[in-house]
């Protein structure tokens, strides 16, 4: 069967109300690609960027996105319609505010809250403290594969800053990973595939740790800096340093920066996890 598209996965089908119909098949599993979809859990990076799309689109709102927060109630069914009904909270010239839930089967999956507006073309850029290396200079082989990689990978390039570190052992304060990566459709950098983006690895945690763990996202949080542009992103390739900040007996917490081919910050992203109680401790 052929593998599902990006852009096909994205799509949302107006049913009235103002609701918006979306669907995730088993081509965006977290899971491992050598596992049943069903191992694994809708990846919460498309969700994510669906729900960016669902209030976009469902409110006709034509400014940029600037922030979004998500809490993931409950995992979707696969194949299962999702609704989505975003509110518009309150407009004014520079600022959006508006709100969405999922819902899928009458049960609330997910609730989002965002904000949007226009940005000044002018102003400073975010200091840099560790500059990405040049795309060119990194090993094309240095991505992510084999039987550990989930199976939303097969929509992204990656380009890592050395090799994998997942299942390491690294100490705390070095775990995360510094890569470069975007869509592999061929589509531009945009705030929809952004929110696909900065999810689309393993939690930092693994690199801290010596065997897989399950875990969950319970909370998301991400802020665009600057709107996605065929300058900042040649080809749709952005620099994405995924750290860890904490990593405790029930939860972790992980924080990302994404900047441009320049440099200079496109977005900010922090994630908390729930960790299964089964979780490992780390070896080492």
């Amino acid at each position: 069967m052929a593998l599902q598209t990006l852009s096909s996965a994205l799509e949302l089908t107006p049913v009235g109300d103002g609701v918006l119909s979306a669907s995730v098949g088993g081509d965006f599993s977290n899971g491992r690609i050598v596992d049943p979809p069903e191992k694994g859990f809708p990846f919460g990076g498309l969700l994510a960027a669906l729900i960016a799309k669902g209030m976009g689109d469902g409110l006709g709102l034509a400014a940029p996105l600037r922030s979004l927060s998500i809490q993931y109630l409950s995992a979707p069914a696969y194949d299962t319609p999702i609704l989505l009904k975003p509110h518009l909270l309150r407009s004014g010239r520079t600022v959006t505010y508006c709100e969405l839930e999922a819902r899928q089967d009458e049960r609330l999956t997910h609730r989002a809250q965002a904000t949007w507006g226009p940005d000044d073309a002018g102003g400073a850029a975010a200091g840099i403290i560790a500059p990405p290396p040049p795309l060119d200079s990194l090993d094309p082989a240095a991505t992510l594969s084999g039987d550990l990689a989930p199976r939303f990978t097969q929509h992204v390039d990656y380009r890592l800053e050395g090799s994998s570190r997942i299942l390491s052992g690294q100490p705390a304060e070095k775990a995360g990973e510094r890569l470069w990566m975007r869509t592999n459709d061929g589509a531009p950098l945009d705030a929809v595939r952004l929110c696909y983006l900065m999810d689309a690895l393993y939690p930092p945690a693994w690199t801290a740790l010596r065997r897989p763990v399950r875990m969950s996202t319970v909370d998301l949080r991400y802020d665009i800096v600057r709107d996605p542009t065929p300058e900042i992103a040649p080809d749709g390739w952005a620099f994405f340093e995924f750290t860890l900040q904490d990593l405790g007996r029930g939860w972790t917490l992980d924080d990302l920066t994404v900047r441009g081919a320049d440099g200079a910050l496109i977005a900010l992203g922090r994630q908390r996890r729930k960790v299964s109680p089964s979780r490992a401790a780390r070896e080492g």
